[in-house]
């Protein structure tokens, strides 16, 4: 998902997204510790997702607590 692909969900769509994805990362890493997945790159690019999506939603806060 490209940044600005995150920039055009709405609030609600960005919280249920984080969660999602937070979900499967959680999943992957049990999975890798279990016995380990076919490509251990796919843990990071779900992290990197991760905190972009977070970074977006800090940033969304940040500039309403600046907007009052």
């Amino acid at each position: 998902m490209e940044s600005v692909e995150i920039k055009k969900l709405s609030d609600s769509e960005l919280k249920e997204k984080i969660a999602s994805e937070q979900m499967l990362l959680t999943k992957l890493k049990l999975q890798h510790a279990v016995s380990p997945i076919e490509s251990p790159i796919r843990v990071r690019s779900q992290r990197k997702l991760v905190a972009r999506l977070l970074t977006e939603s800090s940033e969304r806060a940040k500039s309403t607590v600046k907007s009052k």
